[in-house]
């Protein structure tokens, strides 16, 4: 890994990912380059001096304005899909937007339902706040019992899902308002660590992932017009933002992505990728489980200390296929090693 000296001739560093190389080793002569995309993820915008500037406009006059921008050092170019574009750019040919769509986790209550440890009392401890939890099998999901709220079950899905929405959130245009249909997103692209699990819809649906590439990342698309039990236009949805189904985002909607996570077998009936990639709670899990756990062996404080409640901490990946707009939701895989069902 290097920096690029941009300080003088404008420099294109362009290389294959992964996926291109492997395809150009076959050497069969059909490797053709189709697709490429562009980001601005070194890019600091507030570096532009004009008159808005916080130090003014650049002495030397309007051609100066963006020369500090031409000339920060970028990163050479990564082969690897996960860490690179991740502000990927965008073309628009309409000039009179004023506000550009943004995916956002919809953490809200669902009637009873807690969708993310954000705001409940027993979750608010520094282990398991703003993090999705998933209880990896059947003895762990007994250890929360009680405790269903913000866990989703891995190996039985329970009520609890994640949730995104995509519109344009700002105040300045009522959510009554019909979004551009050129700016909603009608596919999503969800990335998740095949090695712990993977994608299903909120009623249980499964489908099988576009691709998995050589660092075991499944790849999943779903669309609006096939998959939807995952998708749902909520254009219509024009009401203000409750603790229910209402959209999350404050101007005109979207688009709605929802999905449950099920465990991989391996985390299911193996500790080996939580001895390898994972670590132990330890002390530091809130005590407040404890009392309202119905199977009494099942005290997950006294597991924890015993570093016999283990977690492995990862993200799950949400793009939209026609802004490129991403986020990462994290997400925790939790298991018990010594709980029982009993």
């Amino acid at each position: 890994m290097g920096f690029l000296d941009n300080s003088g001739d404008i420099i294109l560093d362009a290389v294959l990912t992964d996926t291109g190389r492997m395809r150009l080793a076959r050497g069969d002569g059909s490797f053709k380059i189709t697709k490429f995309a562009l980001a601005d993820d070194e890019i600091n915008y507030e570096l532009y001096r004009n008159a808005n500037h916080v130090d003014g406009a650049h002495a030397s006059g309007s051609a100066y304005y963006d020369l500090e921008i031409l000339q920060t050092p970028v990163l050479e170019a990564f082969t690897d899909n996960i860490i690179s574009l991740k502000s990927k750019l965008m073309s628009h040919t309409r000039t009179n937007l004023l506000y550009l769509p943004i995916i956002k986790v919809n953490d809200a209550k669902v009637g009873n339902v807690y969708v993310k440890n954000k705001n409940h009392a027993t979750f608010e401890s520094a282990p398991t706040a703003n993090t999705f939890l998933v209880a990896v099998d059947r003895v762990t999901e007994v250890a929360f019992s009680n405790q269903t709220q913000g866990v989703m079950f891995g190996a039985n899905p329970n009520q609890q899902f994640i949730k995104v929405e995509q519109g344009l959130d700002t105040a300045d245009v009522s959510p009554t308002t019909l979004m551009d249909r050129g700016l909603v997103e009608n596919q999503y692209i969800i990335e998740i660590d095949n090695r712990l699990g993977t994608i299903i819809s909120r009623n249980g649906e499964a489908i099988a992932p576009s691709f998995i590439d050589d660092d075991q990342i499944a790849n999943y698309r779903v669309s609006l017009a096939t998959h939807t039990s995952f998708v749902q236009d909520i254009s219509g949805d024009t009401g203000d933002y409750t603790l229910s189904e209402t959209a999350l985002i404050q101007g005109p909607r979207g688009s709605r992505l929802a999905f449950k996570i099920r465990s991989s077998l391996e985390l299911q009936r193996s500790n080996y990728l939580f001895t390898k990639f994972g670590n132990n709670f330890g002390t530091g899990w809130p005590t407040a489980l404890t009392s309202n756990n119905r199977v009494t062996n099942n005290n997950l404080d006294t597991r924890a200390a015993a570093n016999e409640l283990k977690y492995i901490d990862s993200i799950v990946r949400i793009s939209g296929a026609t802004t490129g707009y991403r986020i990462d939701v994290p997400v925790r895989f939790v298991k018990c090693t010594t709980c029982t069902d009993k």
